[in-house]
């Protein structure tokens, strides 16, 4: 696994606007806090998500929108983007393959975290099939497209986007875990970024501290972290 000394960018993609603030805000806090550089593409506006029967879909699309852009303020990214696909009808396309393929192009990242697309069979909601088909769609733009100079030449030739090797993988929410972050000292800037998405959080009033703090908790035990201590859990593959 790199150490964070040997990285100086990291890609997040994920399919919903929150999803990188459940799976790996305290990480990215982290990471933005030691210098690294961290850009969000989220694939979807989530504009199939919230509680508000009176606001259309194109408005809650607009919203999740700006409620992502200052999560990410947050745990200090401001390079947030949007490729705007439908909530809830994702599929592993080449279409977003190269969509995927061609940020990590312009990014150029050491690292990117993105969603396992295997289903978790003991945690079912982190296994939502966007989230699996960004997840597949990702790992194929990682490993071989972003990095085959002969994979969507248009890339080169029309954007002039040369191919970048991603050198890491970091999956949330699968079945198998290999690595866990010590998170406690950035809970309070996760928490804030996930009540940045009021339109799915407000309702849980201070349950969302206590839940956070049992999901996390779980997490540092099965680390082996001593109590009181709070964790994010990933799979880590080398992808170099």
């Amino acid at each position: 696994m790199l150490d964070d000394s040997a990285v100086r960018r990291v890609l997040a993609v994920m399919a919903h606007p929150d999803d990188v603030d459940f799976g790996a805000a305290g990480t990215v806090a982290g990471w933005t806090a030691r210098g690294i550089a961290v850009t969000y593409l989220i694939v979807t506006d989530g504009d199939a998500g919230g509680f508000d029967d009176g606001m259309t879909r194109a408005q809650m699309g607009a919203l999740r929108r700006d409620e992502q852009r200052a999560a990410a303020a947050c745990v200090g990214v401001d390079d947030v983007r949007f490729l705007g696909y439908p909530d809830g009808m994702l599929e592993p396309t080449l279409g977003l393959r190269r969509d995927i393929a061609r940020v990590i192009r312009q990014v150029r990242p050491d690292r990117v975290v993105m969603p396992s697309p295997e289903r978790n069979y003991e945690r079912i909601h982190p296994s939502h099939p966007d989230h699996r088909a960004v997840g597949a769609a990702a790992l194929d733009a990682v490993y071989p497209d972003a990095r085959n100079p002969y994979a969507f030449p248009e890339l080169l030739a029309d954007e002039g986007l040369e191919a970048w090797t991603v050198r890491e993988v970091w999956l949330t929410g699968g079945p198998a875990v290999n690595h866990y972050v010590d998170v406690t000292d950035d809970f309070d800037r996760k928490l804030a970024a996930l009540k940045s998405h009021a339109s799915q959080t407000a309702h849980l009033g201070d349950g969302l501290a206590e839940e956070l703090r049992g999901w996390l908790g779980a997490n540092a035990a099965a680390a082996g972290l001593p109590d009181g201590r709070l964790a994010e859990s990933f799979q880590v593959v080398d992808t170099s």
